[in-house]
């Protein structure tokens, strides 16, 4: 019996807190337990997907786009790195408030002979 207890420590070990832990606390608590368990499982992969897009909202916010050239910067640049023109008079204002002819290119069409 001695070696069985030398061996197998860890197994008495267990049982004895099981033994111990589902009188007192009851099956519901394993239950819920388990249950919580599983639930953050679930709930950190859409947490870290909420996380994700929210750096991404906050990085393109940070993004400027010049007026002049159409060049792309990032931060608080002040002076467009192509151009040179100031990017604080940049008005960030949506598409819908544009005029349609501002936002719309010209084609003619002519006929090849």
């Amino acid at each position: 019996m001695n070696y069985f207890l030398k061996t197998n420590k860890n197994l008495l070990t267990y049982t004895l807190i099981i033994l111990i832990v589902i009188p007192i606390f009851g099956i519901n608590f394993f239950i819920s337990l388990l249950g919580n368990i599983l639930l953050l499982l679930f709930l950190i992969p859409f947490l870290l997907l909420l996380l994700l897009i929210i750096g991404f909202s906050s990085y393109k916010s940070k993004i400027n786009t010049c007026s002049s050239c159409g060049a792309i910067s990032f931060g608080t640049n002040e002076i467009c790195m192509s151009c040179g023109e100031n990017l604080k008079n940049i008005s960030k204002t949506n598409q819908i408030d544009k005029n349609p002819g501002e936002s719309t290119i010209e084609v003619k069409a002519e006929e090849i002979k």
